[in-house]
C-alpha cells in the first residue's frame, strides 16, 4: 500500500478532480463526469492523499504543520529565518509565505476532491460496498482538512472558515464565515459520523489498502473536533467519551491498545517508533512511510549536515525549555530529545552526540534562537542502518522521505481525550475508575514505578499530553483549544494568555489576538468576506 498510495497519488496529481490553486475551483467545481469504472473512482479517492506527495510533502507534511511548535516554545529554529520568527513571536503578516498560507490552499483543495466524490459517487453503478467506502473515506477526509485548519482561522468572536459541501453553488463559493466557529466543528463531527457509519472496521481493509481511514479512524477524528468544540460548550464533552469509548470497545483483530514490546517492556515507548510497529495496535491513523515519495514529518528535525554522513536540514531542534519540562525518570524525554553525550545509531556510526560544535566539543545549553544543543530522537530509527540510504531513507540526501509511518492519531492520544473530557465534564477532577485507568495506563508506560492514583484532574491530563505527544503536532492546537501552557521552570500548567515562555523575546507575550492566523493574502483578495472584527 505504501508505494500504490502514493504512486497513484502522484499519478492523479494532475487530472480534473484534484482541484484548481486556488481556493475551490469556481469553473469545474462539481462538474466532473469522466468517471466511469471503479478505477476511476479509486483514483480520486486516492487523489485526496495529494497533500503527502512531494508536490506539498514539505509545505503541508513537512515544515507546514511543525511550525507553531516554535510558538508552543517545544522547538527553536534550527537557523535563522526572519520569517518564522513572525510565527514564533507572533507577529505572522498575511503576506508571510513561510507554508503556512499553503496549508489553506492545499486542504480547500482537498474539500473540493472530496464533494466530487461525494456528489458523483452514489448515483454510479458499482458495488454498493465500494461505494459505501468511497464516499466514507470522502466525508473523513473532508472533515480531516476542515480540521487542520479550522483552529488556526476560526473562534468565538470571528466566527468559522468558509464550509463547502457537496451542495453548495458555485457561486456562493466565497460565502461568508459562519457567525461561529462551533458550526464548523459540528459540520466536522458530522463528516466523521457519516464515515464512521461507511467505512469498513479496519479488519475489512485489503491488504491493498492498509493505511486507507476505517471506522476507528473516524471515530478518532470525531472526538478530537469534539474536544477542540468543548472550549466553547461543555456539551461536546460527551462527544469524545462518545467516540473514544467506541475505540476502546473494540475487539479482537480491530482491538486497539497500547503497545508493550513483548521482550522488553521498559522500551516500549522507544521502540514504538520504529517502522515494524508502522501498524501497530496503538497506531489509528497514520500515513505510510516510503522512501521514495512518503511524507515528510519525520526527520526536518535533524542536525544539518548529519556528521557529514547524511545531508538532514535541521529546520527545528528541540528547546531546552522542553527538556526541563519533563520529570525526573520519565522515558519518553531520553527518547523525545538527543542530548550531548547521548548515543545513537545513525547511517550505521555510533554517534556521540556532542550538539552543534563544528569541532566535534560537547556545546553548553542555550536558549538562544539557534540552538539548544539538542536534535529530536523520536523518529530517527530509519536513518540508523549502514545501508539505509536508498532502502530506508531516500537516497537523494535531502529528501528525508523515510520508512517510517507519520502516525498522526494513536491509542495513547484517545485514552488522555478520554480522560480529559470525563475530567472536564466532572467538574475539573474525576475518581471514575475508566478515565484513571486511561491516564494511568499512559503514564504507567513511561514511568513504571509509579502508582496509580484514585482521581485524576484535568491538569494531570495535559502535562501527560505535553509530554506523551510532543512534535506529534498537537500541541500548539492543545495549547490553543485549551488557553493552557507548560511552564518548564516550575512544571505546572498556567494559563496561556500573557504567558511569558522561556524562550521568547521579552514582551512576546501570549495574547488572545495573536493565537489566530491571518487569512492568507491570496484568499483574502478571492474572497472578500474574509475579515476579521
Amino acid at each position: 500500500m505504501k508505494k500504490t498510495l502514493m504512486n497513484i497519488c502522484l499519478a492523479v496529481s494532475v487530472l480534473s478532480f484534484s482541484g484548481c490553486s486556488d481556493f475551490l475551483d469556481r469553473e469545474s467545481y462539481g462538474r466532473d463526469t469522466s468517471w466511469k469504472t471503479d478505477e476511476d473512482v479509486m483514483k480520486a479517492v486516492y487523489a485526496l492523499y495529494y497533500f503527502v506527495s512531494p508536490n506539498w510533502s514539505e509545505q503541508i507534511c513537512g515544515r507546514g504543520h511543525m511550525w507553531f511548535e516554535c510558538a508552543s516554545d517545544n522547538i527553536l529554529i534550527g537557523r535563522d529565518r526572519p520569517a518564522v520568527d513572525e510565527i514564533r513571536e507572533f507577529r505572522m503578516s498575511p503576506s508571510n509565505d513561510n507554508d503556512v498560507s499553503r496549508v489553506w490552499e492545499v486542504m480547500y483543495q482537498n474539500v473540493a476532491k472530496a464533494n466530487n466524490i461525494i456528489k458523483m459517487v452514489p448515483d454510479m453503478k458499482l458495488d454498493q460496498g465500494y461505494k459505501n467506502q468511497a464516499v466514507g473515506t470522502a466525508y473523513f477526509f473532508r472533515g480531516f482538512s476542515m480540521l487542520w485548519m479550522v483552529p488556526y482561522y476560526g473562534d468565538d468572536t470571528n466566527g468559522g472558515i468558509p464550509i463547502i459541501l457537496d451542495t453548495t453553488p458555485a457561486a456562493e463559493i466565497d460565502s461568508p464565515r459562519p457567525a461561529h466557529v462551533l458550526q464548523n466543528y459540528d459540520q466536522i463531527i458530522s463528516d466523521m459520523r457519516t464515515a464512521g457509519e461507511m467505512l469498513p472496521y479496519l479488519s475489512q481493509l485489503d491488504a491493498s489498502q492498509i493505511g486507507l481511514p476505517h471506522k476507528a479512524a473516524a471515530w478518532g477524528y470525531a472526538a478530537r473536533a469534539a474536544l477542540y468544540a468543548a472550549q466553547y460548550d461543555a456539551k461536546y464533552y460527551d462527544i469524545v467519551l462518545e467516540m473514544c469509548n467506541k475505540i476502546m470497545a473494540l475487539t479482537g483483530s480491530d482491538k486497539r491498545e497500547l503497545y508493550i514490546d513483548p521482550s522488553n517492556k521498559l522500551n516500549s515507548y522507544a521502540n514504538l517508533w520504529r517502522k515494524e510497529q508502522n501498524h501497530s495496535k496503538e497506531y489509528i491513523f497514520s500515513l505510510e512511510g516510503d522512501y521514495t515519495n512518503g511524507a515528510r514529518y519525520h526527520g526536518v528535525t535533524f542536525v544539518n549536515a548529519g556528521w557529514g554522513l547524511y545531508n538532514t536540514w535541521g529546520y527545528f531542534t528541540p528547546s531546552k525549555n522542553l527538556w526541563d519540562a519533563f520529570e525526573e525518570g520519565d522515558q519518553r524525554r531520553d527518547v523525545t530529545i538527543l542530548y550531548p553525550g547521548q548515543h545513537v545509531k545513525f547511517v550505521g556510526r555510533d554517534i556521540t552526540f556532542g550538539g552543534y560544535n563544528t569541532d566535534g566539543s560537547v556545546s553548553d545549553y542555550t536558549t538562544g534562537h539557534v540552538s539548544a544543543g539538542l536534535i529530536c530522537r523520536k523518529f530517527i530509527s530509519p536513518w540508523e542502518g549502514a545501508d539505509c540510504k536508498g532502502k530506508e531513507v531516500s537516497a537523494l540526501r535531502d529528501k528525508l522521505w523515510n520508512s517510517l509511518n507519520c502516525c498522526l492519531l494513536r491509542y495513547a492520544d484517545v485514552l488522555l481525550m478520554m480522560a480529559e473530557a470525563k475530567a472536564q465534564a466532572d467538574g475539573g477532577s474525576t475518581t471514575d475508575t475508566d478515565a484513571v485507568e486511561a491516564y494511568y495506563m499512559v503514564r504507567h508506560r513511561a514511568l513504571p514505578d509509579e502508582e496509580k492514583p484514585s482521581k485524576i484532574d484535568v491538569n494531570q491530563v495535559l502535562k501527560e499530553r505535553f509530554w506523551e505527544i510532543c512534535f506529534e503536532t498537537q500541541t500548539w492546537y492543545d495549547m490553543l483549544r485549551t488557553r493552557k501552557a507548560l511552564n518548564p521552570t516550575t512544571g505546572q500548567i498556567v494559563d496561556l494568555i500573557g504567558c511569558q515562555t522561556p524562550g521568547h523575546t521579552e514582551g512576546a507575550r501570549f495574547e488572545e489576538a495573536d493565537l489566530l492566523l491571518p487569512y492568507p493574502l491570496r484568499e483574502k483578495r478571492l474572497n472578500p468576506n474574509l475579515v476579521r472584527k
